[in-house]
């Protein structure tokens, strides 16, 4: 199903975000609500090397030809949930960048996933 490659380039993406704030990049303005100028404290770093991990696990999985169909579905529906859930918390969120680039790139991957899922 090549129509998931769009999704896990986008979910990669996520992945090198998050990665970028485990590893201490000033982003925090740009994550979890935005209450963290610069760097964020261990605690959030430590959640955001766990989340570049799964979505670049999401990621090479939906890039792979050798998922296998059923599996890929299920990781589809997982992505839709979660970055529909994504969608609507960074939309609610007081950081401005939150609002202007990561609602929309969570709904831009959301439908790409529900348009693979649905192809």
């Amino acid at each position: 199903m090549t129509t998931a490659r769009p999704t896990a380039v986008l979910l990669g993406g996520l992945a090198a975000f998050q990665a970028g704030l485990a590893v201490g990049a000033p982003w925090g303005r740009a994550a979890y609500g935005g209450q963290h100028p610069g760097p964020l404290p261990t605690r959030l770093r430590t959640v955001s090397g766990v989340a570049s991990a799964a979505y670049a696990a999401a990621a090479l999985a939906l890039a792979a030809d050798g998922t296998s169909e059923p599996v890929r579905r299920r990781l589809l529906r997982g992505v839709v949930g979660l970055v529909g859930t994504g969608t609507l918390v960074n939309a609610a969120s007081r950081s401005p960048v939150e609002r202007a680039v990561w609602t929309p790139y969570c709904a831009v991957t959301g439908a790409l996933a529900l348009r693979a899922l649905r192809g």
